[in-house]
This record gives C-alpha cells, sequence and structure tokens, in this order.
C-alpha cells in the first residue's frame, strides 16, 4: 500500500439478519413462499384479457397480482442478494460459487412461472389499462411500473421463447462467474510482496514512480495471462447479446441499456459527442500540465492517477472516514446523516480487502423490506473516503425509496448514480474547506482527476464497448484484437502527453461492467452532469434544496428523470 495502514480492524458485514449459513431453513422458507405467490398469481393466467372490457374488475386483477408480483421477487430477491454478498468476499470458495449458481437455478425456475403476468398486461390496449387504472385507485400507484412493463412492448418474444431465454439464464451467467473468479483469483509479486487485484491497483497511485512502475508491470502480466479466458468470458457474453438483440430487434447493442434506463439514444449520443470533443481542451491539456508539474515530457499511462507530490500522501483512518462522510452528510441535512450512520452502527459494511474478496465497490439494496448492504476494498486513502461517500450515498438513497416497495423503489441507472455521485461532491467539499494550503493543490488535482475518471474515462469505455460490439458482430475477437481497440480508444482521450507502455493493452481485462453491465457506464458521466447541476441550485438556496433532493430520491423509479428534476428547474 501507498502508506502504512492496517487493515485488519476494518469492518467485515454479517449477513445473519438475512440468513445464518447456507443451510439456514429459511433460505427454504422463502423460496417456498416465492412459489406459494407465484402460484397464486399463476391463477390468474388469462383472466386480465378476458376482464379488458371491465375496467373496474381488471383494476383489481391487476393490483392483485402486481402485489402477488412483488411478494414473490421480495423472496426470490433476497436469497439471491444473500449468495450473490457472500459469494462476493468469498470468490476463492467453490462452495460459495456452487450455493450461488444453484440458487440462481432454483430461483430461475420459480420466476419463469410468473412470465405470463408482463406478457398478459402488454396484451392490453393502452386506454383499457388506463381505466382499469382510474376504476380502482389502488391499482394507480402501480403506474410508474407499468409504465417501465410497457416500454418493452415492442420488443417482447412469445412465450415459449421468453420461457427459454429464462431457462437458460443461469448458465449464460456462469460466464460472468468465471470471469469474477478468475479476477479474485489474480494476485502478482510486486516488489517482493504478493498482491491482490485490488492492493495492486492502489498502489498504481503510490507517490513513488518505481514502485507504481513494479504494479503496472506486474499487473500487466497477470493480465496478459488471464485475458485469453477473459476475452472468451467477453465474446461469449456479447454473442449471446446479439443473438437476443436480433430477436428482439433491438436497433443497436445499447438500445435495451437505454430502454431500461428510460432515455433517448439521441441524449446519450449528444452527451458522448460533448466529452469526446472536449477531449482536446480538457482531459488532452490536463494531462499535459500534469506531465509538466512532474518535471517529464509525457506521462507513463501508471502516472496518471500519481499524486503531484512525492512525499506520502495522507491516510485515513475508519473512524476519521466515518467522521467526515456524517459530518459532511449533516451539513446537507440530518436525515441523510442519520440514514448513514445506521450503516456503521451495524454490521451492514464490508470493508476490509482479503483474499478471495473480489475488487470493486457497490451497495445492494436487497429488497425495500430489506436494508441495503454496502461493500468496498478501504485502503485509507482519500479516493476511499470519495468511495465511502459513494456507496453510502446509494445506500441512503436506496433506504429512503424503500417505503415505496421494491417494484417502484427500483431506480433506472440515470437516476441512480445521483445520490452517490452527490455524496462524492460534499465529502470533497468538506476535505478542500479543511486541508492546509500545502495540501490544496493535491487535492484539487485530484478532484480534477475523478472527474475525468467519472466523465472522460466512462465515456471512453462506452465507446471500448460500443467498437468491441459493432467488432463481434463480424466474429469472435481474440484477446490481442481487443487489446488493440483498447488502445486505440483509450489513447483517444487520454491524449498525447500519456504514454500507453507495452502491458496496458491488457488493462480491458479487470473492468467487470464490461462482463457483468454491458453500457452500463454511460450511467457515471449522466449521473455526473446532473449533480453539477444539482450542486449548483444547492448553492443557490441550501435550505430549499434539501427538501427537495430527498423528495427525488424518495421517489425512486417512480420518475422519469426529466420529471425529477423538474422541480429544480434543470
Amino acid at each position: 500500500m501507498n502508506a502504512p495502514f492496517k487493515t485488519d480492524a476494518l469492518p467485515q458485514w454479517r449477513l445473519d439478519d438475512l440468513y445464518a449459513d447456507r443451510e439456514d431453513p429459511r433460505i427454504e422458507a422463502d423460496l417456498a413462499s416465492a412459489a406459494q405467490a407465484t402460484a397464486q398469481l399463476a391463477a390468474l393466467k388469462g383472466r386480465l384479457v378476458g376482464a379488458r372490457a371491465a375496467a373496474a374488475e381488471l383494476g383489481a386483477l391487476l393490483d392483485q397480482g402486481i402485489r402477488l408480483y412483488e411478494d414473490a421477487t421480495n423472496h426470490l430477491w433476497s436469497v439471491g442478494a444473500y449468495a450473490s454478498l457472500a459469494a462476493s468476499t468469498a470468490r476463492n470458495d467453490p462452495a460459495w460459487s456452487k450455493f450461488e449458481a444453484d440458487l440462481r437455478a432454483r430461483s430461475a425456475q420459480i420466476g419463469a412461472e410468473s412470465l405470463f403476468f408482463t406478457l398478459e398486461i402488454n396484451q392490453l390496449e393502452d386506454a383499457e389499462l388506463e381505466a382499469a387504472l382510474q376504476a380502482r385507485p389502488e391499482a394507480g400507484r402501480w403506474r410508474p411500473w407499468l409504465r417501465r412493463v410497457r416500454a418493452a412492448r415492442p420488443h417482447e418474444l412469445s412465450a415459449e421463447l421468453e420461457r427459454m431465454l429464462v431457462d437458460r439464464g443461469p448458465a449464460v451467467a456462469n460466464w460472468m462467474r468465471l470471469s469474477d473468479e478468475t479476477l479474485a483469483a489474480l494476485t502478482a509479486r510486486v516488489g517482493g510482496e504478493t498482491l491482490t487485484l485490488p492492493e495492486i491497483l492502489n498502489r498504481l497511485s503510490d507517490p513513488e514512480g518505481a514502485r507504481r512502475k513494479q504494479a503496472a508491470q506486474a499487473l500487466a502480466k497477470a493480465l496478459e495471462a488471464r485475458n485469453p479466458v477473459l476475452a472468451l468470458c467477453l465474446n461469449t457474453l456479447a454473442f449471446e447479446k446479439q443473438v437476443e438483440d436480433r430477436w428482439r430487434k433491438y436497433p443497436s447493442p445499447a438500445a435495451s441499456r437505454h430502454l431500461a434506463n428510460e432515455v433517448d439514444a439521441d441524449a446519450v449520443e449528444a452527451l458522448e459527442a460533448a466529452v469526446v470533443e472536449a477531449y482536446g481542451p480538457v482531459s488532452h491539456r490536463y494531462y499535459r500540465l500534469k506531465a509538466r508539474a512532474m518535471g517529464k515530457d509525457v506521462l507513463d499511462h501508471w502516472d496518471r492517477n500519481a499524486p503531484l507530490e512525492t512525499t506520502a500522501p495522507r491516510t485515513y483512518g475508519w473512524d476519521e472516514a466515518r467522521g467526515i462522510v456524517l459530518e459532511s452528510f449533516q451539513a446537507l441535512a440530518p436525515r441523510f446523516a442519520d440514514t448513514a450512520r445506521t450503516f456503521f452502527a451495524q454490521p451492514w459494511i464490508d470493508a476490509r480487502p482479503r483474499a478471495g474478496k473480489q475488487s470493486g465497490a457497490y451497495s445492494h439494496p436487497v429488497t425495500a423490506n430489506r436494508h441495503p448492504y454496502v461493500f468496498m476494498n478501504y485502503m485509507g486513502e482519500r479516493r476511499d473516503v470519495l468511495t465511502l461517500a459513494h456507496e453510502l450515498g446509494h445506500a441512503v438513497h436506496q433506504t429512503l425509496c424503500a417505503p415505496l416497495g421494491t417494484l417502484l423503489a427500483d431506480t433506472p441507472l440515470t437516476l441512480a448514480e445521483t445520490a452517490s455521485i452527490f455524496g462524492e461532491g460534499l465529502v470533497f467539499e468538506r476535505l478542500l474547506a479543511e486541508a492546509p494550503p500545502a495540501e490544496r493543490r493535491g487535492l484539487l488535482a485530484g478532484r480534477i482527476e475523478d472527474g475525468l475518471n467519472t466523465v472522460v474515462r466512462q465515456i471512453a469505455f462506452h465507446r471500448f464497448e460500443a467498437q468491441f460490439h459493432e467488432a463481434r458482430a463480424q466474429g469472435e475477437l481474440s484477446a490481442d484484437e481487443i487489446g488493440s481497440l483498447w488502445l486505440q480508444v483509450m489513447g483517444e482521450s487520454l491524449g498525447p502527453a500519456v504514454r500507453l507502455n507495452a502491458g496496458y493493452e491488457h488493462y480491458w481485462g479487470y473492468v467487470s461492467h464490461f462482463v457483468h453491465a454491458p453500457f452500463y457506464v454511460y450511467a457515471y458521466p449522466f449521473g455526473d452532469l446532473l449533480v453539477r447541476g444539482l450542486m449548483e441550485k444547492r448553492r443557490e438556496d441550501p435550505q430549499g434544496f434539501a427538501p427537495l433532493y430527498e423528495q427525488l430520491l424518495a421517489a425512486g423509479g417512480t420518475k422519469t428523470y426529466v420529471e425529477a428534476l423538474a422541480p429544480f428547474g434543470l
């Protein structure tokens, strides 16, 4: 690590308020409850279409059916979340991998029995559905969920094909599992130490250039050995997606993501074009200035996130990080701090890096009748404090919208990254305000780099994905071909002041979003754009902002991003 920092005392979550272990009888009980709710739902098969001319009856059936659907979802998502959470900290344990895969398959079998429900809803005409919702006010609350179900209507397949896709889904997910396990097992010898992937990535921001270089070269070597497997995973999942997209008649590989995010492709293309146009005056210029500040003509790629100062960077103990985050959230509104404080008081955060734990960070919402869990690898650096704020922003958001229920709380990515990026912004403002003059330049540089990583780098990732999927349509790409594409796209975004040294062509392999959630990444610059607008509104009227912001988060997925931002004048 960059500076002496003990991780032994960092918190690990306890999942026993979900289930005690793999043998907990509550797992079977929840699966049985899900099957029972699904069987009750199946008794409504054909009745929605049969009642299409009777508005009040149809409204009552919709309300009854959606409640049963949500009940089954809660039970299935609870066991699925437990398996995923437990496996994410034990990717080196085959027993957890098997447990997760088996539960995924069993849940898919149960969930497949409810497929008819959304298909039957989409057989109804808009006027019939609206009349039913007006005739039965209790059903009207489901309008936002129905809006999202109806959005998929043009792309639905026959009931038999939809069932086939659900049944084979667990097998397809094993390609993600193979990718995860491959990366979780990655270690490399760096300067006499054996480091895991999170520790190697952390070393890339070490103040000593020689240590950064060692880490970068060790990572390249480790990825090179594993990229044939990672390339097979990526190729296979991309081909699976192409087949499904073709059958569903999506116009582009990103179209299904746009639909789920309730955003027009034109808006995403405009965002991409604007960022690409700013490559030169923003990204290229910054790295040129950074090279000059570091006394170099050009930066090696391992210098990209290097601190400007060569002294050991300041580290933040866990208690200090907690105080910074809570005080920053308190300055926005007490409710935000109180909600976040619960996650520190309860064993709901897993921050300790360890063997078998996968890299990255997330906040898992589980279901609306449970509580979220926060996952990260805390190393004591400034970026780790910001990551903590990011994930707790998610957790606060997920908690505030939980009263809506699981189906309505589910938030499109266009809004889901708002609270997380906003949380980072609050913490950075505090760090900057309290920093002595000698630290301010480094903090500001770090903040600029965080912005570049959130906006420019993620748009470059998006462009890499788009070009990869376009090329994959012509046939499988080798690891070397993927690496060439990666060098081209990342080189465009970084500019001539950053040298992409030998080995950098392998770095695409550790970006898990490409495998788990194709075309997710533009949500980060989208969210950053929204947050910058919201931060300006807060500066204009701090007192008036907080209630409106709380309402935005509490609305979950009930509003489109256009509707959600209207009260702010954005």
